[in-house]
């Protein structure tokens, strides 16, 4: 009898901090031997450590595949020293990660938790998300891992912000291979003017792909035979999200600055890249310079816009230069004065510009004329045809070619030849 008591603490103790299962409740903690399994067995959230490293991190993977492919890390500047930490739920009902001498390493971080007690789960779909007890719809949800990326976007997670609170997802590249610790680059939902992804260093954009145009964003499809993706905008949400139709895919920002979309390949046990931006000189930001246009299918991929001269007399031969271009003749509101149409473009980013979503695109191009600064002209939204108004003032930056840019028709201003 005795025997048995014993026997059943032993157990008790064990099943509270060694897991395989789905949840974390109040009375359970997870150290370093434990882990969360997702129910259908797809995720595995634990400790790890990189090639060249000793220090333990809390991060969630493929429980599936053979190879270690982390998606998530929670203490990405906190690592633990030893493997003497633990996770568990604090007495304020947040999820917590204390190192050996019980410092707090990471945490939910969420005030004033009202439903308590409260539980840990990690979802079929990736996602490791603190509820009430009693709760299992999102609606319940205190806290998850998907409002707070690492470098890996997966299917179910929303790229760009919730209006509601002012939250912003976007992902941000490890230091290194071996350091999950925050990177120089990011991954952005950008709102200025109309959304577009932007790939960050620091603060410096590094390639952009192209507004939101109504029906796509102006340099990317939202459709393939591997995932579908979707974009919402409205006066609650911003953003970008994929769905996968069957096969293991995400996207990922590296740490030397690019996104790539890769997909498991199971026969060969590996992820193969299946697309990467920026993949070309001229989806770098800006390659060419101001008022001209980047074609990589061309052998020399920078030229001027109709109207304009290299601003450099070195670059009139040269193969490839970022000096831009200037004006041939300046503009002065003459009446000589008209429009180039340009398709197969990626329009110019939004950086002084003017936008109106009720107007044609006769009544933009009057709008344009009135003012001696406005340099050209497109319709902000392509869908059922085109309506709305950009104007764009002074340089124009970052027009590339692209094959499918969504029928966006961008008009340059010109001045009559002399």
């Amino acid at each position: 009898m005795i025997m048995g008591i014993i026997l059943l603490a032993i157990s008790y103790y064990l099943s509270a901090f060694v897991l395989a299962d789905d949840m974390l409740n109040q009375y359970q903690q997870i150290n370093d031997s434990g882990a969360l399994v997702s129910a259908r067995g797809d995720f595995k959230l634990g400790f790890f450590s990189t090639s060249n490293s000793r220090s333990r991190y809390l991060g969630i993977w493929y429980n599936n595949i053979p190879v270690q492919t982390i998606v998530w890390v929670a203490n990405r500047d906190r690592p633990l020293n030893d493997s003497s930490g633990g996770l568990k739920i604090g007495d304020d009902g947040n999820l917590i990660l204390l190192d050996s001498g019980g410092i707090l390493a990471w945490s939910t971080g969420i005030q004033n938790i009202s439903s308590k007690p409260t539980v840990a789960q990690l979802l079929d779909n990736g996602n490791l998300v603190l509820r009430n007890e009693n709760g299992g719809s999102t609606e319940s949800y205190i806290s998850q891992s998907f409002d707070h990326p690492s470098d890996t976007l997966i299917a179910g997670m929303k790229l760009g912000w919730d209006l509601r609170v002012g939250l912003d997802r976007y992902l941000t590249s490890w230091k290194s291979a071996d350091d999950p610790s925050l990177g120089d680059f990011s991954y952005v939902l950008d709102r200025d003017g109309l959304p577009q992804t932007v790939i960050r260093k620091g603060s410096v954009k590094q390639h952009r792909s192209g507004i939101w145009n109504g029906l796509q964003f102006n340099g990317a499809e939202l459709k393939n035979s591997i995932f579908n993706g979707n974009f919402i905008d409205n006066s609650e949400e911003v953003y970008y999200e994929f769905d996968l139709y069957q096969q293991l895919t995400r996207l990922i920002l590296n740490c030397t600055g690019t996104i790539q979309c890769v997909i498991w390949n199971n026969r060969n046990l590996e992820w193969v890249v299946i697309d990467t931006e920026p993949s070309n000189p001229c989806e770098n930001y800006g390659h060419c310079g101001p008022n001209s246009i980047c074609t990589i299918s061309n052998a020399y991929i920078c030229s001027c816009l109709d109207g304009y001269i290299p601003k450099s007399s070195q670059d009139w031969n040269a193969l490839v230069w970022d000096g831009g271009c200037v004006r041939k003749y300046p503009l002065n509101c003459s009446d000589g004065e008209g429009f180039v149409a340009f398709e197969g473009v990626i329009v110019p980013d939004l950086l002084d510009f003017w936008m109106n979503t009720s107007m044609t695109v006769k009544e933009c191009e009057l709008e344009c004329f009135k003012n001696c600064s406005c340099t050209a002209y497109a319709n902000s939204d392509t869908a059922g045809g085109g309506s709305g108004c950009l104007l764009w003032y002074g340089d124009l930056i970052d027009i590339r070619s692209f094959p499918n840019p969504g029928d966006q028709t961008l008009y340059i201003r010109v001045t009559p030849s002399k």
